[in-house]
């Protein structure tokens, strides 16, 4: 961004805007070093609207009239996507297996509230290795065979930890956003200046992220404003500036159970919305050369390893499964 518009770490954060009262989502804004900015705008994978698109959201969100002035004069970097755990501790899976763990985000550590996971992750990441070096030494001292280890004392110990803590007394913000935005910022309140993170209550989340989306006949359509190329951009220069990349004649990593279901039930029921919640434009329903119907067209070279595809699925029809290595976007400043 121009000089005199930046503020070496400033941090901004928002919610609401764009997102309607009943979709959670909220945006960030970091100023970095060198006249950098990095912004982007989180939209929680349980909204209703198939016609929703969360590329375009974003690119809505930079043209409020309290960013698109800091805008206004830079240069597009880079850009890339994510999905988030953001669970919360009852949505936590069980975080040993034999012979290893999960930590950090991969188990669902992030701080909702804070917005912040790195601390977390990195605790976790000590935890897990003096798990790692105690069942080592047990084995040692045992004489036991090629067993996997047994790493039950992780989970143990994260949870004697301020780890556990901390997250404990976040754990009902984020579900109580279910309910609209006014709610969930009542809630929050209640919850974090009365209760103190302590409510003699523990709310859950109701349904699976994908079980949520509605038919499209149900919803209203939602139409986007075209790229200015300046502060919005189209979807592909946005994926070129990602610098991904996947070797052409690998096998595909993003493979359908079942071929019949995208027309059969995506595209019939719901619009298609694999075109809309991949921020890569991956999937894309295309008009086929030879019968002129629709059909799916998976773009997985595009692919920005977010894994919004395996969670949102309305029917679980995607299974994202790892590319061979070196594939995937090269972030050099995200």
């Amino acid at each position: 961004v121009e000089p005199e518009k930046h503020k070496e770490g400033h941090v901004w954060h928002s919610i609401g805007y764009p997102m309607d009262f009943q979709t959670y989502g909220g945006s960030f804004l970091y100023h970095m070093e060198e006249n950098k900015v990095c912004i982007g705008y989180v939209v929680a994978l349980d909204y209703e609207n198939p016609h929703m698109n969360i590329y375009q959201e974003f690119q809505k969100f930079k043209q409020h009239p309290a960013v698109r002035p800091l805008l206004e004069g830079g240069e597009c970097l880079q850009y890339g996507a994510r999905t988030l755990n953001e669970g919360g501790l009852q949505s936590m899976p069980k975080l040993d297996f034999p012979g290893g763990v999960l930590v950090g985000c991969a188990a669902g550590m992030l701080n909702v509230p804070k917005i912040k996971g790195s601390h977390t992750a990195l605790k976790s990441g000590m935890l897990a290795g003096e798990a790692v070096f105690n069942a080592m030494t047990a084995c040692e001292e045992e004489e036991q065979g090629s067993e996997p280890l047994d790493l039950s004392g992780y989970p143990e110990a994260l949870k004697a930890s301020w780890i556990h803590d901390e997250l404990y007394k976040a754990r009902n913000i984020r579900p109580g956003f279910h309910g609209g935005l006014l709610p969930g910022l009542i809630n929050a309140g209640v919850d974090t200046y009365l209760f103190r993170g302590n409510a003699p209550w523990t709310l859950r989340h109701k349904r699976a992220d994908h079980e949520s989306l509605k038919p499209a006949s149900e919803c209203p359509e939602i139409e986007y404003p075209k790229p200015d190329g300046k502060i919005s951009f189209d979807i592909n220069t946005s994926v070129y500036r990602s610098g991904t990349n996947h070797d052409h004649d690998q096998p595909a990593h993003l493979r359908l159970r079942d071929e019949s279901v995208p027309m059969k039930i995506n595209y019939a029921e719901y619009k298609g919305p694999e075109g809309r919640f991949c921020p890569a434009r991956v999937y894309e329903y295309v008009e086929d050369e030879e019968t002129k119907e629709m059909k799916l067209t998976i773009n997985a070279q595009n692919c920005l390893h977010c894994k919004a595809c395996d969670i949102k699925d309305p029917t679980q029809n995607i299974n994202w499964t790892v590319p061979e290595g070196g594939g995937g976007p090269a972030y050099s400043m995200m």
